[in-house]
């Protein structure tokens, strides 16, 4: 007897089935998501930098608005890889 997970799954693969990629693409996206992993330390390392000092200097606010520029900056990093993957999806189509 199959579980509901499994009788999930095959309803889903028959309305979307599994799209197989190629060696290129696979490299493609790890090297994408490698790149993407370096910018978000890059700017973590940056900004919980200028944190401390604003917490040294006690300015409160400032340490509030890093945090929110931070979570925008995850954000849109996240948003710029999932685009960038989908372009290697697409390609040799």
């Amino acid at each position: 007897m199959k579980t509901a997970y499994e009788l999930a799954m095959e309803r889903l693969s028959k309305t979307s089935p599994a799209v197989k990629l190629t060696a290129e693409q696979k490299k493609g996206i790890a090297e994408l998501e490698s790149k993407h992993a370096a910018k978000v330390a890059e700017r973590e390392l940056f900004l919980k930098g200028e944190m401390i000092k604003a917490v040294d200097r006690g300015e409160d606010a400032a340490v509030e608005q890093l945090e929110r520029q931070l979570a925008g900056e995850r954000k849109a990093l996240r948003a710029e890889l999932e685009e960038g993957k989908e372009k290697v999806r697409q390609r040799n189509r």
